[in-house]
């Protein structure tokens, strides 16, 4: 069966990151690829505007995902992908959620930010809210000028808190399987030793993962979990971060931190969030 991938796109270098890291990541995989532009924002910045006017804009956005269509079939070249274009009139999150109930999408792949993002923002407010709001669908977010790298390691930070459904892991494994990658869990010690709960989970997500190069890796809590987090991918050359996006879990506190330019988790890697 074919993998269904979701490519939003505001024509900007960010999201042009995204979808070239799509195809590398994907270049052995039968895929279909939606190209997904969204005019909503630049028609609700004009009050009043005309039907002629929307008519024109939905010209012009259509000329420009034909446009990034060809560029990337010449780029691509792999017969083992598909390319179709979606333009819609609603905004950014409620498209996507379209999108991804009507071609049953398995994966989201979006850049950090659009076109006007500042760099020291830790995620665009698009992004944020897709991940906040989107279930059960994974998205890779992919950072700005990012060169692909083959993802031969995945580190999965948990609290171990939380039991893993097998669905919230099966991209994660797909990935795995594709590149013979390694999954590192990370655990950041808060406490002197596991709870019960959190020992039966280490022992399911053990259970998940156990047809797959696999390693556990304790870090004392010495300074902040962003902070440890990307001393973890620095030192171990971590190609993607994976995480469980929940209530209460570490993905959750980062999105709703009022100061976003003191978090010190910057995705200077390919993020992949499952939201449950």
């Amino acid at each position: 069966m074919k993998r269904r991938i979701l490519l939003p796109t505001d024509f900007s270098d960010n999201s042009w990151s995204a979808i070239v890291y799509a195809l590398k990541l994907f270049k052995d995989e039968e895929c279909i690829f939606y190209l997904l532009n969204s005019i909503a924002l630049k028609a609700s910045t004009i009050s009043n505007f005309s039907n002629s006017l929307l008519k024109v804009m939905k010209e012009n956005a259509l000329k420009e995902l034909d446009a990034l269509k060809k560029q990337i079939e010449t780029a691509d070249a792999n017969a083992n992908h598909e390319f179709y274009n979606v333009l819609s009139t609603q905004d950014l999150y409620d498209a996507i959620k379209f999108e991804v109930k009507q071609n049953n999408i398995d994966l989201i792949v979006m850049g950090t930010k659009g076109a006007t993002g500042a760099k020291e923002i830790f995620l665009g407010s698009n992004t944020i809210r897709v991940i906040k709001k989107i279930k059960n669908c994974p998205i890779l977010i992919v950072p700005d000028e990012y060169d692909y790298v083959i993802p031969r390691q995945i580190t999965f930070p948990t609290d171990f808190k939380k039991h893993y459904r097998e669905e919230e892991l099966n991209t994660l494994k797909s990935i795995v399987e594709l590149h013979d990658s390694k999954i590192r869990v990370l655990h950041i010690n808060e406490e002197e030793e596991l709870s019960i709960t959190q020992e039966k989970n280490c022992n399911n997500l053990k259970a998940e993962l156990s047809n797959f190069k696999l390693s556990f890796h304790w870090m004392p809590d010495y300074s902040t979990k962003e902070t440890e987090i990307n001393e973890f991918i620095k030192d171990l050359g971590i190609n993607i971060l994976f995480m469980v996006n929940y209530k209460r879990s570490l993905i959750e506190k980062i999105m709703n931190e009022p100061v976003i330019k003191k978090i010190g988790l910057q995705p200077v890697i390919p993020f992949l969030v499952i939201s449950s």
